[in-house]
């Protein structure tokens, strides 16, 4: 007897099934279809969904305490109510202004991804689809940060030129692999802040359409990720685990601006020190990142040296 694989699990071009550390993949184009008519059903205009007009309401955050990077630290518990509210506002800023600068070179990596794909296709026409989410995400995250009052918080001129270079060398998974680095710790984190009512109404609104929309982004880039470690030759794989743990290691130095700190009457070589030192901060990033990185190790990403910068980025613990 003749068993014929379920069309959902055999590759395209090479008609057998594909699999990995984690079992069979999902036919690509079966994935799209379903990401797509997701995003018919939730997707969301910010201009219309929030209420940009609304005035702040006096004592809450604008991000909760416990994520906020010098929580329970020495300078912490001197810092006033008001500075610790104030320190939140600025972060969530640098925040904000982080997202679009990953939101950016997301878009441009889809864009390079699908240059070679079937027009027509349903992989392709997710990826121009999720480009509009990040372009919706961007404008939200500018709008909140100028109703805020903060400025927007760029990174630094290397990281900035660096990450220039990540999108001229890196490979299509490596590509993957950055993408999920900058929306799943974020993900985390803004799961924990829109039901917070501690928070700001418009600031859990803005990560509450975040975390619906990335949700769907998050899927199409595991799965895309899984496929292409399993088919790239192995001098790619090798070199998107080195890229993807420098990616790390970039981001976790950009990840708060450390002029959040003067700009709200702290020494910023003090605070940064205590940051730096602070337990709850380091369990805090590494618990953010436990999801992203428990899938790169089980599908082969975080090996050798790639690993090693993954651990000296704080993301990883040893």
């Amino acid at each position: 007897m003749t068993i014929t694989p379920d069309p959902a699990t055999v590759d395209e071009t090479a008609h057998k099934p594909l699999r990995d550390a984690l079992g069979l993949l999902k036919d690509r184009e079966r994935v799209a279809e379903r990401l797509l008519e997701s995003s018919r059903k939730h997707s969301f205009d910010p201009e219309t969904e929030l209420d940009w007009d609304a005035p702040f309401e006096e004592g809450k955050w604008f991000w909760p305490p416990e994520l906020v990077s010098l929580y329970d630290t020495p300078l912490w518990r001197r810092m006033s109510q008001e500075q610790r509210l104030d320190l939140a506002r600025h972060e969530a800023a640098s925040l904000a202004s982080l997202g679009i600068w990953f939101e950016v070179i997301l878009m441009q990596l889809l864009v390079r991804h699908i240059y070679d794909k079937p027009l027509t296709s349903g992989h392709v026409r997710y990826a121009l689809t999720e480009i509009e989410d990040e372009c919706r995400h961007s404008k939200m995250f500018a709008s909140m940060i100028t109703k805020s009052g903060c400025p927007a918080y760029r990174v630094s001129r290397l990281h900035h030129n660096l990450a220039r270079l990540l999108k001229t060398v890196s490979t299509t998974p490596g590509s993957f692999t950055a993408t999920l680095l900058g929306e799943e710790i974020l993900d985390w984190m803004q799961r924990l802040t829109f039901p917070d009512e501690r928070v700001q109404p418009l600031v859990r609104g803005v990560t509450r359409i975040h975390v619906v929309e990335e949700a769907r982004h998050v899927r199409y880039a595991r799965e895309e990720l899984r496929r292409q470690m399993v088919g790239c030759p192995r001098w790619e794989a090798e070199f998107t685990r080195i890229s993807s743990g420098e990616a790390a290691r970039v981001f976790s130095i950009s990840f708060i601006n450390p002029e959040v700190y003067t700009n709200v009457g702290l020494d910023k070589r003090e605070a940064m020190a205590q940051v730096k030192a602070s337990g709850h901060r380091r369990e805090v990033m590494q618990t953010g990142a436990r999801r992203l990185t428990d899938f790169l190790d089980e599908i082969g990403v975080m090996r050798g040296v790639g690993r090693k910068l993954w651990v000296s980025s704080g993301l990883l613990a040893r």
